[in-house]
């Protein structure tokens, strides 16, 4: 979870709070409460559960401990929409949100309308600013874009196809040939500086030693990925990690998530619904274990953190999906673990994860910085990962 910072409250405001309340309900609002309800798989939440969840969020750790007088809207609510499992009371495991069928959706909206309502007369009080708020704006922040992702899994095992909405105008293309940009390496310093907002796993600020090396100026492309597809990539195990083979052969994997084959031609499928593959777009949707074994077929490497991070002022095409890199997750250098539940987000997951780098297009306007380290297991499709090849300079 994010790292206190001594920004204040009043650096963001009573409007910036407003329009990130805003925007996560604009995020739901061509969803139905049954849409709202789903859970299509144990790592993904329903929509419901996004807006109950950052609600509780600024109840539980600003609110009750902050604002004098306030009312819960609700006791039960601090068990349900919590998100660690050491509440009081019975297990409520993560597989299960997508149970959680009461209260329905009208009462969720009640409910944030009720917290939305009591943090608004507390940021406009004499109250000191609370450093909290701040942390809860990118928290939710996050949860915008894992409303996205959720919800484009679940629309996606619907046969109908159905779009969340209206096609957009086509994404920046990658269709330019693949250029690399050398670094002669040396010691670098990666991590946050500690100027403006950081979630905590992003510092602190330390130093790392680079071998000379050259990244992509661009991500790989759906063409690209389709080469590696038709060179019976999915059938070679010498590309393979041996988890990532296990997972190929054990989950029938023959191509990215949401791709498919119709009348003999690839379409994929979009948070517009079906459409047909654009070879120069960004391949996306693909597992750490996916992107190693496409770059050790084009003779490359995915790039390690520190290299990304040093390289990120000149790459292009940053921000359109978020790109996998050879780095296991694990804590920097001096790092400590904020302590209660706001600092268990982060530390208690550097474990069995990797590292991605740079964002994507369901990523927030703001949220997007050159140190944020996002995290998933290295079989993890779902949410929007590609691929930025990397190679050593000997």
């Amino acid at each position: 979870m994010p790292k206190l910072q001594t920004r204040s409250v009043q650096a963001h405001g009573l409007d910036a709070f407003l329009a990130v309340r805003r925007r996560t309900e604009e995020l739901a609002s061509p969803l139905s409460p049954e849409d709202q309800t789903v859970q299509s798989m144990p790592d993904a939440s329903p929509t419901k559960w996004h807006l109950a969840h950052t609600a509780w969020f600024f109840e539980t750790f600003i609110l009750k401990p902050h604002a004098k007088g306030y009312r819960a809207f609700d006791p039960a609510f601090e068990y349900l929409f919590n998100s660690y499992y050491e509440a009081v009371g019975p297990r409520h495991p993560r597989p299960q949100r997508g149970m959680i069928t009461r209260p329905g959706v009208e009462e969720v909206l009640a409910y944030r309308r009720h917290v939305t309502a009591a943090m608004s007369d507390f940021l406009g009080s004499d109250h000191a600013a609370h450093d909290l708020v701040e942390l809860g704006l990118h928290h939710e922040q996050q949860h915008q874009e894992l409303i996205l992702m959720d919800i484009k899994h679940a629309l996606s095992l619907n046969p109908l196809r159905p779009a969340y909405r209206a096609a957009r105008s086509p994404a920046v293309q990658s269709s330019e040939a693949l250029a690399w940009r050398e670094f002669e390496g040396g010691l670098v310093e990666t991590g946050h500086d500690g100027q403006g907002f950081a979630f905590d796993n992003e510092a602190p600020r330390h130093r790392s030693w680079l071998d000379a090396f050259a990244i992509a100026t661009r991500p790989v492309n759906c063409g690209e990925y389709l080469a590696f597809i038709d060179d019976g990539g999915y059938r070679r195990a010498e590309f393979w990690l041996s988890a990532g083979w296990e997972c190929v052969n054990g989950r029938g994997w023959e191509a990215p998530l949401y791709w498919e084959q119709r009348g003999g031609t690839w379409h994929v499928f979009t948070l517009s619904g079906l459409e047909p593959l654009d070879p120069s777009r960004p391949v996306c949707h693909v597992s750490a274990f996916e992107a190693t074994a496409f770059a050790k077929w084009a003779g490359k490497r995915l790039p390690r953190e520190a290299e990304w991070e040093t390289a990120a002022g000149v790459l292009q095409g940053r921000g359109e999906v978020w790109e996998w890199t050879a780095s296991p997750y694990v804590a920097y250098p001096g790092y400590r673990e904020a302590p209660g539940a706001i600092g268990e987000y982060n530390g208690k997951f550097m474990a069995s994860q990797m590292v991605l780098r740079g964002g994507c297009s369901a990523t927030p306007d703001g949220h997007i910085r050159p140190t944020y380290r996002n995290f998933f297991p290295p079989d993890a499709r779902w949410m929007f990962g590609g691929i930025r090849l990397a190679e050593d300079l000997r």
